[in-house]
């Protein structure tokens, strides 16, 4: 099968896109408004982006509450989703009043960032504090502007449970047992770490 993307929604009766682009990594976003209300989003189109600056970021398919709050406050927190939190990650989308928290919403502790004013999940084994570099509109090949705003974070504060570091001094992803988003409503359990040196 060899379609263009315009049509595949002819050809199949689901767009195949997120599923081929999978596993994702979860970007569990905390953010906090001008109000001081502490929110919490996850996002499926995140990842790292650069080592050298430290470079995280995440799309929003419209602009939500955490993107506004990211452009007010300049921050934002990633936390770590982890086969434990994977349900109170899931409930953390649903779509609340800007004056509620998402925290309160699915029983979640919070702690203080170092760093950044907004705060992090208590129970994530890891977390980056991040300073909002950018947040751009997104575009298409003829220049039409989207509604998905893509935010870019530079780490300037990591938090990592002590329980998740090695006796190397590793942080132990196979014990946080980090579970990915792929297509459509499916989520992918953690697997089996190896390594594959480079040649």
């Amino acid at each position: 099968m060899h379609v263009a993307m315009s049509s595949i929604r002819d050809q199949l009766p689901f767009d195949p896109f997120k599923a081929i682009i999978s596993p994702r990594p979860i970007g569990w976003i905390s953010t906090i408004s001008s109000d001081g209300i502490p929110n919490l989003a996850p996002y499926s189109f995140f990842n790292a982006l650069s080592s050298d600056p430290h470079l995280i970021g995440f799309s929003s398919a419209g602009w939500k509450d955490t993107v506004s709050n990211c452009e007010s406050s300049g921050e934002f927190v990633f936390n770590v989703v982890t086969d434990e939190l994977l349900t109170s990650m899931n409930r953390s989308s649903s779509a609340i009043p800007a004056e509620e928290s998402e925290f309160d919403l699915c029983g979640l502790a919070m702690s203080d960032s170092q760093f950044v004013s907004p705060p992090r999940v208590a129970r994530t084994p890891a977390a980056l504090e991040c300073r909002v570099v950018e947040i751009k509109q997104l575009a298409d090949i003829e220049g039409k502007l989207s509604q998905t705003w893509l935010t870019i974070g530079q780490v300037v504060g990591l938090y990592i449970d002590p329980d998740f570091i090695t006796s190397d001094g590793r942080f132990d992803t196979a014990k946080a047992k980090i579970p990915s988003r792929c297509g459509y409503m499916d989520y992918m359990a953690a697997g089996s770490l190896f390594e594959l040196d480079r040649p």
